[in-house]
């Protein structure tokens, strides 16, 4: 039903559809659900036909995006497997055997050979990720190896993305939102600071002028309305001030120090491990109070992480105090969550141990019911 509401030209290039059409099919396999043979008939032919779609004919598309892999395998051994299941219980012995043999020889293909695995985990890594590059490599060590490689780069690569985007929104939250509840557009203000504005100025011009890049150039230019946005700026800048300010006085009091004493090591040191350090050498706390402060005063709490004005993202100016309209943010943030514990190729790294099983099961029950294929529906 959800895959219905996207474009149909979209669904027939990807395998995404197909997957869950046989992840179905293993669920009444799983169930023991013979009465639903024929629905799972059905499901498996959709989506032999989305997998060649998408795939390419004998995988050949596949084979060129993962340039030479084979992640496919185990989705195409159970695939088969559930085909020759269908088959045999529909009375088609012959292609059951078909469909079996070819599942059986995918699952042998699949086996991994302890020499390969024990040397590719000599080198650190872990079972389960070695068996799985030896998996989509067809056992090539060396290819398995570069795999590993290119696995960790990517993913480091995706901590950067992550984190660069994360400082990305922190700056636009900092920046206010538009009078039209949107956030200041990084791409046109790095065009102004590019050409000479100062950044918060810049930021503040796109602000008020639902970011366009003209009229936040005609404010920057003239003369009244730029005096007037500096102001403005300065303003916040002071309040975030005073913000991260009281946030400190109130860690250091919370932690047994004097507020008077507190209020004006804050003011002349500013960060909380600073203030701390004046306000110990002036006068060391009572012991009772020493394991308090040691507790409270954890690495969670040193000035790196106490806001400042420099990365303040809460206090957006008298003018702007209601929150920006992200959508649904929280639900946005947690499937994007979810999202990035798996990677691309997640779906195809399967356990194919209970297919194993299920492939000799029923090559034995073919192997008891005879090569004849008429006039005969196993039960």
């Amino acid at each position: 039903e959800a895959f219905s509401l996207c474009n149909p030209q979209v669904i027939e290039m990807i395998d995404n559809v197909p997957i869950l059409q046989i992840d179905m099919a293993w669920c009444y396999f799983m169930l023991r659900d013979i009465s639903s043979i024929s629905v799972a008939g059905a499901r498996l032919q959709k989506a032999r036909e989305g997998i060649e779609r998408a795939h390419g004919k004998d995988y050949s598309r596949v084979r060129v995006l993962q340039g030479g892999r084979h992640p496919d395998i185990a989705l195409h051994l159970r695939l088969e497997l559930l085909e020759g299941v269908v088959a045999y219980h529909t009375g088609q012995l012959d292609n059951s055997r078909k469909a079996l043999t070819s599942a059986q020889a995918k699952f042998v293909q699949l086996k991994v050979p302890d020499e390969a695995l024990s040397l590719i985990m000599s080198m650190g890594f872990k079972e389960q990720a070695a068996t799985r590059a030896l998996r989509m490599n067809n056992q090539d060590v060396g290819a398995a190896l570069d795999f590993l490689d290119e696995e960790e780069a990517k993913r480091m690569q995706k901590r950067e993305e992550d984190a660069r985007r994360q400082h990305e929104i922190m700056e636009q939250k900092s920046y206010g939102a538009t009078p039209m509840k949107k956030a200041v557009d990084l791409e046109r203000l790095n065009e102004l600071v590019s050409i000479g504005y100062e950044k918060a100025l810049a930021a503040e011009a796109l602000r008020r002028n639902e970011n366009d890049t003209q009229k936040a150039l005609d404010d920057l230019t003239n003369p009244e309305v730029n005096a007037t946005m500096q102001q403005d700026v300065e303003s916040r800048k002071r309040k975030r001030q005073r913000k991260s300010e009281n946030e400190v006085v109130e860690q250091l009091v919370a932690m047994g120090f004097e507020r008077s004493r507190v209020v004006e090591a804050v003011q002349a040191g500013g960060t909380l491990e600073r203030a701390m350090q004046d306000l110990l050498a002036q006068n060391p706390l009572h012991p009772s109070n020493a394991a308090h402060v040691a507790a409270t005063s954890a690495p969670s709490a040193t000035a790196e992480n106490v806001p400042g004005p420099s990365n303040s993202a809460v206090d957006l100016g008298e003018s702007n105090q209601e929150p920006m309209n992200y959508r649904d943010v929280e639900m946005e943030d947690e499937i994007a969550h979810d999202l990035a514990q798996v990677d691309a190729l997640s779906d195809y790294d399967i356990d194919v141990t209970k297919e194993g099983e299920a492939i000799e099961e029923y090559l034995a029950l073919l192997a008891s019911t005879g090569s004849s294929s008429s006039g005969h529906k196993p039960q």
